[in-house]
């Protein structure tokens, strides 16, 4: 049996490194770091490492709660610390009387220094307090090129992960029996819309998954898959169960409140 049948046909290249880094540390007895992964491709590597062979895995973003992570696949007589995931803490300060950082604006400005989004974790912000986190890696040219969110010149300050924003986002499960694993069917079970009204979202480009705009209604949803809809929030694709007997699936979904 292939292991690509149990992903989806675009996510074979990434699958393809996956193997190539589980290789690695097999052959070399030594360990691989990652660039950040998002929710979806931490789960195949998660898939792929699995929990009982030499290569071990673990992730970490930075911060306990973190959306993107990097992962540490390791050969098993290492103990990994949070020192060797090579995470950078930078807090935006800029003249906050006068304008406003949003979230968009300043992953725009980072994307804008010639660099991958991979290398960038999640984007803290709490009142007027903006940060980022990024692989240390990249940190002297990040210092050395981010200058302006937008038309606001501003300036950045390295911390330690221990001065990060705290996230106080909270989840809450809840299981769910849905007629396929359609985007639009989930997106209708779990909004409470009619699917008529979820196929409109999805259609308009006002649905993401996996931060990847999915205009297609029959888009074919998998376990670890994060979706946002406008108007409607996050949630978490966290497992997908048997179906019953009138064919229907079982699932959990984890929302973000």
């Amino acid at each position: 049996m292939s292991i690509y049948q149990h992903f989806r046909l675009e996510e074979k290249e990434f699958i393809d490194q996956v193997l190539t880094w589980k290789s690695y540390v097999e052959m070399n007895y030594a360990p691989k770091l990652t660039d950040f992964l998002d929710p979806r491709e931490q789960f195949i590597v998660q898939s792929i490492v699995g929990h009982n062979g030499e290569c071990k895995v673990q992730f970490f973003g930075g911060i306990q709660g973190a959306e993107r992570k990097r992962a540490l696949l390791y050969p098993d007589y290492l103990q990994p610390n949070e020192d060797e995931f090579q995470i950078q803490l930078f807090e935006i300060h800029y003249p906050e009387k006068f304008i406003q950082l949003t979230h968009p604006k300043i992953l725009g400005s980072l994307m804008g220094i010639g660099l991958k989004r991979e290398k960038f974790g999640d984007i803290l912000m709490e009142q007027k307090r903006s940060q980022f986190l990024c692989a240390k890696e990249i940190a002297d040219y990040v210092r050395l090129h981010f200058h302006h969110v937008g038309k606001a010149k501003v300036r950045l300050e390295a911390c330690s992960l221990s001065q990060a924003i705290q996230v106080n986002e909270q989840t809450e499960e809840h299981d769910f029996t849905v007629s396929s694993l359609r985007l639009d069917a989930v997106l209708s079970t779990a909004s409470r819309l009619s699917r008529e009204k979820a196929q409109k979202l999805i259609e308009n480009g006002q649905v993401k998954v996996n931060f990847k705009i999915v205009e297609s209604p029959s888009y074919q949803l998998q376990e670890g898959d994060l979706i946002s809809a406008r108007k409607i929030g996050r949630m978490k694709l966290a497992s997908i169960g048997e179906q019953t007997r009138k064919n229907k699936w079982r699932i959990t979904l984890e929302f973000f409140h």
